[in-house]
Parts: structure tokens; sequence; C-alpha cells
């Protein structure tokens, strides 16, 4: 009898240790007064955000196995309004968009999720994750209670709660917790709007609890009684808490954004995170029972068109996303996940066991190898549009690439004057470079020389990532407004009668209609080319040889490349490459100093050069 009621207390012991911690047994997930309660436990959340979309989809359940071996309970992952919707009211939710399916494979992996789904999510990502659609709307009011602005909102919230809301731990999901909106206090202090967008997620079907995140001096202007908070920082989690409970007097301890190391931007120097600094900080947090979120554990890659900016000054950001992160732009392990795996190990609850650390994805090298043709972007530009005056591009209904504005000079003019340059143009008369105007560097005009009645000006200008923080967040792209010309003290005369051609750019692969011809060109081109494999794996391609642009393997866009650094390497997923005969199209708008490639098996990350055109 003995033996019997003692088989029968561990079996209950054992039912009520994997019933709090297990995510694939989960039942409720609640806010108490002191700590969070997961099937009525005490609960410390241990958390990292991977963002599904910087992740080749062959390789979500690699990373997460990461997250998990490195000590992690639960990730946290935003959703990009852009990728959902990218056109009004066409949804995607396949492919790199299936955000179901990476929530499942987390719950597969022993993960709870936190889901962050706007409808502002920043991010370093394109314009914050807004549609760029959005932009046509030339009365928009973004992140306020612009009644168009908040139609829009809803009709996107609807469709999350139709993908997501049946993944709630309520409903049997790993999905614990969802944010209303993003980082709101250092944007605007309407609390009002806050709580609207959290009647949005109501009515899409979440009810598990919402919370908010700021950074320390801004949680005053969004902190509502009715909507728990959390705190950012990356650094002195002491003085962070204290500003948190000013105005939280109870409930869990929790940092939102613990941020191991930091984002780079095109002509600055690669960041770093001390790993050191890091561990004595999530330690601080862990013997104080207060949760944490790791912004990143894993960074990834801005495949794409998807990376953003900052304003001001404008700094568009790179394709890598490494961030320093625990966890490389490349998956592997590296120090300071090895020194946070230690440190996690000796906070882990009841019943908790960590699992071996993944292997490494294999890495080859490609032998240098050239392209072969080109296709000059003059020699295939599509049919032009009339304009009187230019205008930025959504007006022409565009959201990614480049753009061209082309008239003809009435007479001989010394100099050019450009409204803001939105972001890097390049100027021609009669087909001839005669300047580069930089966004970075505040460039709005340039010098013309021997210039006559009937030259053809070009001002092909480039659009990087749109602004993604910030009060400038508003970065329609191209030029808007009026084009002057002038002679040395004579009054400035605009220009008109435009013809616009839109160079739209896609994911989806380089455009199709574009002819190439043997050779190559140090004037804006598409290079064309192709290597053989024999064997697949990850590389990271070597631009530093060319100039400005993007580039397209097998129909998958890798994302922007700049010579100018730091970031001087593409990270190639093995799962888009092939055995034999592989494809690579290269848009380099100021062309290559030598028109080579190679992939390397290391990222060159931190390689700021003197080019700056």
């Amino acid at each position: 009898m003995k033996k019997h009621c003692l088989l029968l207390a561990l079996m209950v012991l054992f039912h009520t240790h994997t019933s709090a911690q297990d995510p694939s047994k989960p039942t409720s997930f609640a806010i108490g007064k002191e700590s969070f309660l997961l099937n009525g436990h005490p609960f410390v959340i241990r958390c990292g955000e991977m963002h599904f979309t910087r992740i080749p989809k062959e390789y979500w359940r690699h990373r997460l196995k990461m997250a998990k071996a490195m000590g992690l309970n639960t990730v946290c992952e935003y959703l990009f309004w852009n990728l959902h919707e990218p056109r009004p009211g066409v949804f995607n939710w396949q492919g790199i968009a299936d955000a179901a399916a990476f929530c499942r494979i987390a719950q597969e992996e022993g993960l709870y999720v936190i889901l962050r789904p706007g409808p502002y999510s920043c991010a370093e990502w394109e314009f914050g994750g807004f549609p760029w659609w959005l932009l046509k709307n030339r009365d928009l009011k973004l992140r306020t209670r612009d009644p168009y602005y908040l139609e829009r909102c809803r009709n996107y919230m609807k469709e999350v709660g139709k993908m997501l809301a049946r993944l709630q731990v309520t409903n049997g999901g790993p999905i614990i917790m969802t944010q209303v909106e993003n980082e709101y206090g250092s944007y605007g202090n309407d609390k009002e709007y806050i709580g609207i967008i959290r009647d949005y997620l109501t009515e899409a079907g979440f009810n598990v609890p919402f919370f908010t995140c700021d950074g320390p001096s801004q949680l005053k202007n969004d902190v509502r009684d009715d909507i728990f908070s959390v705190v950012n920082f990356g650094s002195n989690p002491e003085q962070s808490f204290k500003a948190l409970r000013e105005i939280r007097k109870e409930g869990p301890l929790m940092c939102g954004e613990y941020y191991p190391g930091w984002f780079d931007s095109w002509g600055n120097k690669h960041h770093t995170g001390a790993v050191d600094h890091v561990a004595r900080e999530i330690k601080y947090m862990l013997d104080h029972q207060a949760s944490f979120s790791i912004y990143m554990v894993h960074g990834g890659t801005t495949f794409g068109m998807w990376s953003g900016a900052n304003c001001a000054p404008f700094l568009p950001q790179t394709s890598s996303y490494d961030y320093d992160a625990p966890v490389s732009e490349a998956g592997w392990d590296t120090e300071k996940f090895h020194t946070l795996r230690k440190l996690l190990s000796g906070y882990l609850q009841e019943g908790e066991t960590l699992p071996s650390v993944p292997a490494r994805n294999p890495v080859i090298h490609i032998p240098a190898f050239t392209t072969t043709a080109a296709a000059p972007l003059f020699s295939n530009l599509p049919k032009h549009i009339t304009d009187k005056a230019v205008r930025n591009m959504e007006v022409y209904d565009q959201g990614y690439g480049s753009i061209l504005y082309r008239t003809s000079l009435p007479g001989h003019a010394d100099s050019l004057l450009l409204p803001e340059v939105h972001d890097y143009a390049l100027v021609f008369i009669n087909g001839k470079k005669t300047a580069t105007l930089d966004r970075r560097k505040g460039e709005r005009s340039c010098k013309l020389s021997a210039t006559r009645k009937g030259d053809v000006l070009d001002i092909l200008v480039d659009a990087m990532g749109r602004v993604n923080y910030g009060e400038y967040i508003h970065d329609r792209k191209g030029l808007d407004g009026q084009v002057l010309i002038k002679n040395g003290s004579a009054t400035p005369t605009a220009l008109t009668d435009w013809k616009v051609y839109t160079v739209s750019l896609s994911n989806d692969g380089a455009p199709a209609h574009l002819k190439y011809s043997k050779g190559t060109t140090s004037l804006p081109a598409f290079h064309k080319g192709s290597f053989t494999l024999q064997q697949t794996g990850d590389t990271f391609l070597d631009m530093s040889t060319w100039g400005k642009g993007v580039v397209w393997v097998n129909g998958h866009c890798l994302g922007r490349f700049w010579n100018i650094g730091p970031t001087q390497t593409m990270y190639i997923p093995g799962p888009w490459l092939k055995k034999g005969v592989n494809e690579i199209v290269v848009l380099d708008y100021n062309g290559p100093v030598k028109n080579a490639l190679e992939g390397r098996e290391t990222p060159i990350l931190d390689k700021l050069t003197a080019n700056t055109k």
C-alpha cells in the first residue's frame, strides 16, 4: 500500500511539473501580482527574439533548436504587415510568411511564443513593417486615430487572428502573450490609440494577456492601467526596472528587449556587444526572478528589399542582421551562445534539461568566377509615364527598386538643384554620369558642365529602405518637388515635361524582360553569370569588388550590397543552391571594379572602405 501511495504521489508530481513546463500541454497563462503563472505555477520567461522572415524556412527548426539548447523556454516573434499584405486586401501566409507553421515548430521544439503583430514593428525592417501602399494616401497619419489608417489596421488584425488566434495557449497552442503596437511611447502619447489597437486584437480572437513595451524614459507616454507593460534596455537593469516600478507598482518584472549587440548601417562600423557585459546583466535579471527577451538571440538576414533605415540622419541598414547575437547570421553557436548556455543552465526550472547543441549546417567555398553578360539599365527601361513635374514613386504605384526621371534641358546650366533625394541619385547628361547625390550626406545639388539646349538629363534614384523609426517614418521614395537648374547668379529655372520610368524590383527574382549581351559595363546594369556545384551548403558571397546594388541567386533575392561597408559579403543559405548550374544576377548602379564573385566560408561584416560612391 505504501509503495502504491508513493507511486501515485510521484505521478502527480511529474504531471504537475510537466504541465507547468511542457509547451505541448499548456492550458493557461496569466499575469500574477508577483510572477507570471503558467498553468497556475510561477514561471520565469527566458526568451529570445528571432524573425522567421529573416531565416530560410528550411532552417526554422534548426534555429529554434539552437534557442532551446541555449537555455531559453520562449521565442519572441514580430509579424511584418508589409510581408503579409503586399497589396490592399491581398494576404500572404505562405512560404517564408507562414507564421503559423513557425509557431507550431516552436511548440514541437519545447518553446512558447510571444507574438508581436504590430501594426507597427520597427525592427530595422522596411517602413517599420507598414505596407508601402499606405503612402499612396497623401493625408496618411501613421500611428494615430486617422480613420483610413485605423480601418486598414483593423482589416489586417482580423487576418492575423484568422491565422494565429487558434495557436494561443488557451487553445492548446504555444502563444502565451500578445504585444499591442510597439514602443509607441517613443513616438506619441495617445493612450486611446493604444486601446483601439488592443480592441482590434481582441476582436480578432486574441485572449491571452496583452502588453506594451517601451524604453525606461518613454514608459509614461503610453502605459495604460488595463494593459500590462514591460521595459526595453541594453544596460543597467536595476535602474530600468526601477523606472518600470514607478509606473507599474505590482506584477512581474520583464525586459521586453535586451540588446546583446546592435544592428549595422551602411558606412558605419560593425557593432558588437561584450560577452561578459551581456552575461552579467542577464544574471542580474535571473537572480531577481525577472523575465527577459534577448533581442536578438538570432538576427539572421534581411533578405530582399526588406532592410529599413533610421533618420535623422538618414542611415540605411545593411542586409546582414547578424546583430552580434548569440546565434550568428548563419546559425552558428558563438562564444556568447556558450557563455549564456552555461549561465542559463544554472537557472532552469524544475523538470527542465538542456538539449545538446545542434550541429552547424555545412559550409562550402565557391571558387572565384565572373559574370559573362550585362543588360544596361537604360537599354531595358519599361514604358515611360509622362508628367509635368517629378513625383515620388508611390504616386506611380511603385513599391521598391529605382526610378528614372528624364527631361531635356532648355539651355545651358551650370548647376542642378534637387528636392530632398530619397535616397541615392545618379545624374547623367546624354548618358554620361555627372554626379552622385547621397541622402546620408544631405546632398541635393551638383555642378553641370558644358551643357546646352536639348541635352538629355537623367536622374536615376535608388530607393533604399524606408525609415522604420521616429518622426520621419512617412518616407516616400524618389523625388517629390521642383527640380531646378541655375546659371551663375540668375534665378533658378524649374524643369518640366518629364518622362518617368519605374524600375520595379522584386524579392521573387530579377526582372524577366532583360536583354543581355556578352561583356560588362560601368554604367547601371544587370550582370548575369553562373557557377557549378558538386555539393551545396551555406556560403558568403564576396561583393567587395562591386559597387552598389542588389543580388539574386537562383531567383532568391539576397538583399542589398554597397562597397562602403561594413558588410562586404552576402549570406547564401545552402537550400537556395543546387547541384549543377546556379544562376546569379547582380544589379550594380555604380559598376564593378572587377566583375568577379566568390563564395567564402566566413563572412566579412566589419570592413569599411574609402569608397563612398
